[in-house]
């Protein structure tokens, strides 16, 4: 099964640290990109080059920046590929975010048939 390890961040949270805090962090990233079963991945440019696209009424409205003001902004994500849910929380939880006032969600993507894919 495949899960998404999803990446919420603190705003202003790694703006704070210094030049090795910061070195430290990424190379904990950078340890479970490399992890069993880590099929994919990446971190997203900061909130400030988000775009956001909404259709109201049929009409469709474009604006610069994220969708709302949060406590938390979707930093990045992973790819697992595991046979159960714990091993992933495992790795989960090794994440800085998840201890630095962020938060890390996972889901299970849904299996979608090959003929659905294929536009059959």
């Amino acid at each position: 099964m495949t899960f998404a390890v999803l990446i919420y961040t603190k705003p202003g949270t790694y703006e704070a640290l210094d030049e090795a805090e910061l070195r430290s962090i990424t190379s904990e990233y950078m340890a479970i990109r490399e992890a069993p079963g880590c099929v994919g991945g990446g971190q997203l440019a900061p909130v400030e080059t988000a775009t956001t696209v909404r259709v109201r009424e049929g009409e469709t409205l474009i604006t610069d920046g994220p969708f709302a003001n949060t406590k938390e902004v979707f930093g990045g994500y992973y790819l697992f590929e595991a046979d159960d849910l714990d091993t992933v929380l495992e790795i989960a939880k090794r994440c800085p975010a998840a201890r630095m006032g962020g938060s890390v969600e996972v889901r299970p993507l849904v299996q979608v048939p090959a003929a659905a894919e294929a536009g059959a």
